[in-house]
C-alpha cells in the first residue's frame, strides 16, 4: 500500500512520512513485534482490547509535540 500511495519515489515516501505524527513511516519489525507480543505469554491477561499501532494517528499527536 505504501508503494502505491507514494508513487514509489523518494519524494512520495518523504511526503508520507511528513504526515505521520512521529515524522517517519513505521517499520515492518515494529508491526511484527506488536503482533508477537500479543501472541506471547506477556499478553496472557489482556482480553478484549484493540491494540493500535499507528504512530499516534488515532490520538492526534503531532510532530510539533515530539522532541526529535
Amino acid at each position: 500500500m505504501i508503494r502505491r500511495f507514494s508513487g514509489r519515489t523518494p519524494e512520495g515516501y518523504k511526503a508520507m512520512a511528513a504526515q505521520e505524527p512521529i515524522g517517519r513511516l513505521g517499520k515492518v519489525e515494529e508491526m511484527v513485534s506488536s503482533m508477537l507480543w500479543l501472541c506471547s505469554e506477556g499478553a496472557g491477561f489482556m482480553v478484549g482490547h484493540a491494540l493500535v499501532v499507528d504512530s499516534g494517528q488515532t490520538v492526534g499527536i503531532s510532530n510539533d509535540n515530539i522532541e526529535q
